[in-house]
């Protein structure tokens, strides 16, 4: 008798408790019924991809106040999981508690040091209220329910509110509003292989890739000139630390671009010829 072969989960892996953000990526990229995967940790996010065991992975790239999200570009590499979709998720912050309970009754608020530290207005105008940090944001929504907390509230998403049953108290505390976190949806390469984006005429893609150079002087102008004689807009640089070559660096870029488009082409021929290391991390269209 054949061993039946295990289905991969349609779910999209992220990282945090039901609620995160990452899960209003997916939504805002997938629609609202689409299946989710929490995770612990970033690194499992990506192991579970790679293994099989979803089908995609939502993963947090960058924030416009707080930067970037080093670990995921190092997992980016080491894991050679294809970018496909990018999305902006507006940060709204806000003051979420169990039903039943009102902003008066609130002592303290529990929420991820981040998050904390993004609403500090409000921390200023409410001094009686003190802030205490929490591993995640929806995970603080999710414990004070859970535990059902009538002196503390917890600083998390709308979505987080809906899934835990909470009700907001306040509604987009954050200190500024220009706050967006940049995420990726990554596939692995077969799926990525059998099912190839396809986009309607005058979308804008972007395409990711990382390099280095030889730590030379003006390599690194040499590499960029690939683009800039091109017309090619790099709308992103990066460098993150070489392992094993202390004091070097990998450069991970973003330029307005189809791989298949001739001035691409041209371009990562031109960058191939003047860099150790080259690697397409994804070609996807740009996001809002």
């Amino acid at each position: 008798m054949k061993t039946p072969r295990l289905r991969r989960s349609p779910a999209v892996a992220f990282q945090g408790e039901r609620g995160a953000f990452s899960e209003q990526a997916v939504r805002q990229l997938l629609g609202p019924s689409a299946a989710v995967l929490p995770c612990v940790r970033f690194e499992d996010i990506f192991r579970n991809l790679k293994q099989g065991s979803v089908a995609g992975a939502m993963v947090p790239i960058e924030n416009t106040l707080a930067g970037s999200v080093h670990e995921n570009y190092d997992h980016l590499l080491h894991f050679e999981l294809p970018i496909v979709a990018e999305t902006s998720v507006r940060i709204v912050h806000n003051l979420i508690a169990p039903k039943g309970v009102g902003f008066r009754q609130i002592k303290r608020v529990y929420s991820h040091p981040v998050a904390l530290n993004q609403c500090l207005d409000f921390f200023l105008a409410n001094p009686q209220i003190e802030r205490i940090p929490y591993y995640d944001t929806a995970g603080s929504a999710k414990m004070v329910v859970e535990e059902g907390l009538t002196d503390a509230g917890a600083i998390a998403s709308a979505v987080a509110a809906e899934i835990y049953g909470a009700h907001i108290l306040r509604r987009s505390i954050e200190s500024d509003r220009q706050n967006f976190t940049r995420f990726f949806l990554l596939r692995t390469p077969a799926y990525a292989k059998r099912h190839p984006l396809r986009a309607p005429a005058g979308t804008v893609w972007k395409t990711s890739l990382v390099f280095s150079t030889r730590n030379i002087p003006g390599a690194l102008f040499r590499a960029l000139s690939a683009f800039a004689l091109r017309d090619l807009n790099c709308t992103k640089i990066e460098s993150r630390p070489l392992r094993g070559k202390p004091y070097e660096y990998l450069f991970y870029l973003d330029f307005l671009g189809h791989v298949d488009h001739p001035h691409s082409r041209n371009a990562l021929h031109h960058l191939e010829e003047v860099a150790d290391f080259l690697r397409v991390l994804g070609c996807y269209p740009k996001g809002a």
